[in-house]
């Protein structure tokens, strides 16, 4: 009997290099693991090579453009990253025949790359991360002269052409996928929700030393982009308004990642006097991530409310809670579907409430303990990486007829068993429920770990 050939599947992204773009790695993990061959291309990050192999995943790599401003300003981008990647894939194929693309936005261009490829026998799959419709009029408005209506028009062509040219549609959430198909005419059918859950046996608190708190009591954490629409500016207006009207000394905040507005907001943190206070970590990875979920006492959510952020997936929520990482949010219509009963909610636009809010909790530590071990179990039985994980291959196995593994071959992840993560850190004990609550309330260091010491 002659052996089925394994699926190539080539992934094509353009926000975020990979393995940084966390959904996109898992994706070609899973993948990997199923039996499928995976290529990527992306834009460089900081130190990559042109091309690699990681893991089994042929990465190709390409020079990011320059930080766009204005229409023509990425204009250029897209174009620049569409021609980039489509003589990428040229080479990709060179190597290997692949028999799918999947395009992840933004931008929604690479539709007019898959139609040629299309011509040639290679399936389309849309993962639709973002709504570019939507991030206009989050960041803009309603347009109301010729240029914005214009402008706005040409996204939701593109939206369209995406939505039209795909064979599947993989969605966030319901509400991306109910966007799929009123919006975009896609058959329900084709469409599947594959939500960016966290891989819990890897994303786990630890215990850890005092220092990444540089002296404080309580870590506040934020984590994620950091784009005009994400509202990291209210972090430092909750932050000025905990240290200098509730005379809070005792709080130390942590802004992990980076985006365009990175340089503003450490120009507002100087302003309103924070910066003893604050720390802005640029780039992590997940040694650093683990460190600093695990040493806080409370994870942000501050993203306002938008015709994009109420209808978008933040992952950070549901990061923050498989470290067991008590949430504030604002009361979006997704973030509420993530953190569920988990979280403390405050109205969108409320930055005193929201302050507030951290307040409280910090004072609570019982209401901590429940909160964080409600938000880790949540995390593992509710929003873990293993079904969508397995909802993903679904897709690729009905579109290519290949009869895969699956992506846990071997059976479920191990959950147990070491007493440290890879870094040497101790692991908190997820099977005792007492053990997990007293974590969450206290946030306890490593066994005879020496105290930070204290701020001058």
């Amino acid at each position: 009997m002659r052996r089925q050939r394994a699926p190539h599947v080539l992934i094509i992204v353009q926000n975020l290099p990979v393995p940084l773009d966390r959904r996109v790695w898992l994706e070609c993990q899973a993948l990997k693991a199923a039996g499928y061959e995976v290529s990527v291309i992306c834009p460089k990050g900081p130190g990559d090579p042109a091309y690699a192999e990681l893991d089994g995943v042929h990465l190709y790599k390409y020079a990011p453009p320059r930080q766009a401003e204005g229409a023509l300003g990425f204009a250029w981008e897209f174009a620049y990253c569409w021609v980039r990647t489509a003589w990428l894939s040229l080479k990709v194929r060179r190597r290997a025949r692949f028999d799918v693309i999947q395009a992840c936005n933004p931008p929604d261009t690479y539709w007019a790359l898959a139609l040629p490829w299309k011509a040639a026998g290679v399936r389309f799959v849309f993962d639709h991360h973002d709504l570019n419709p939507e991030v206009y009029r989050s960041r803009f408005g309603e347009p109301t002269g010729l240029v914005g209506k214009l402008q706005l028009a040409v996204l939701e062509w593109l939206e369209r052409r995406t939505f039209r040219t795909a064979d599947r549609v993989i969605s966030t959430n319901t509400s991306y996928q109910d966007i799929a198909v009123r919006r975009g005419g896609v058959p329900r059918g084709h469409t599947t929700v594959v939500r960016s859950g966290p891989d819990t046996t890897k994303m786990r608190p630890v215990h850890t030393d005092a220092t990444a708190r540089r002296g404080g009591e309580h870590l506040v954490a934020y984590l994620g982009i950091m784009g005009p629409q994400d509202g990291v500016d209210g972090v430092l207006e909750a932050a000025d308004r905990i240290v200098h009207e509730h005379g809070r000394t005792d709080f130390r905040f942590v802004l992990l990642g980076f985006g365009d507005c990175l340089e503003d907001l450490k120009r507002q943190s100087t302003e309103l006097g924070l910066d003893d206070y604050v720390e802005f970590t640029g780039r992590v990875g997940p040694e650093q991530i683990t460190r600093y979920l695990s040493a806080a006492s409370i994870g942000l959510s501050p993203d306002p409310l938008s015709p994009l952020n109420d209808v978008s997936t933040m992952n950070k929520t549901m990061e923050y809670m498989a470290y067991a990482l008590p949430v504030v949010a604002y009361r979006l219509t997704e973030t509420v579907v993530s953190g569920g009963d988990c979280a403390v909610y405050v109205e969108p636009g409320d930055s005193a409430g929201l302050a507030d809010a951290v307040v409280a909790l910090a004072d609570d530590p019982a209401r901590r303990g429940e909160l964080g071990a409600a938000g880790r179990r949540r995390a593992e039985q509710v929003l873990d990486w293993r079904p969508q994980a397995e909802a993903y291959i679904s897709v690729y196995d009905g579109l290519t007829g290949f009869e895969s593994a699956g992506p846990f071959p071997g059976g479920p992840p191990a959950t147990g068993g070491d007493s440290t993560d890879q870094w040497g850190n101790p692991l908190v004990d997820l099977t005792d429920d007492g053990a997990l609550r007293a974590f969450a309330s206290a946030r306890m260091m490593a066994p005879g770990a020496e105290p930070a010491p204290s701020a001058s």
